[in-house]
């Protein structure tokens, strides 16, 4: 049974600030999905490279935006506490510790058993991320 599905869009040009200034980035996202990166220089290469960091936090972003709707709590967790790693064959899968496992526990009735189902895309300019949790 479905208990909740959440989708979050979000715009990739929006986390290059964040990119430059890893101490932004380390206010939201989880150190496993840290990238080692460290923007300097305005060539075509390091262009790329800032754009694939942007469409790397963008989806990511949104993957936690996407987990609170489909909770039905909006954001009441540290968004570190929710985190996406990249599994077997390039699968990503949405992790939940400390403060989003206890809101996740206190909303969903069948925490013991609930799987997370976590999609991601990105385009260029956009990210999204869609969640669903079944009990």
């Amino acid at each position: 049974m479905i208990f909740g599905i959440g989708i979050d869009l979000a715009k990739t040009s929006r986390f290059e600030k964040w990119v430059k200034n890893p101490e932004m980035l380390r206010r939201v996202f989880n150190e496993k999905e840290m990238l080692d990166f460290q923007g300097s220089n305005s060539s075509p290469l390091e262009k790329n490279r800032i754009s694939a960091a942007c469409q790397h936090y963008a989806a990511r972003f949104a993957a936690k935006e996407a987990f609170s709707k489909a909770l039905g709590t909006g954001i009441v967790f540290d968004l570190r506490d929710v985190f996406v790693v990249v599994g077997a064959g390039g699968k990503p899968e949405l992790f939940v510790e400390n403060s989003a496992a206890e809101v996740f526990r206190k909303n969903c009735p069948e925490y013991s058993r609930a799987k997370i189902f976590l999609s991601m895309s990105h385009e260029k300019e956009f990210a999204v991320s869609e969640v669903i949790i079944e009990i």
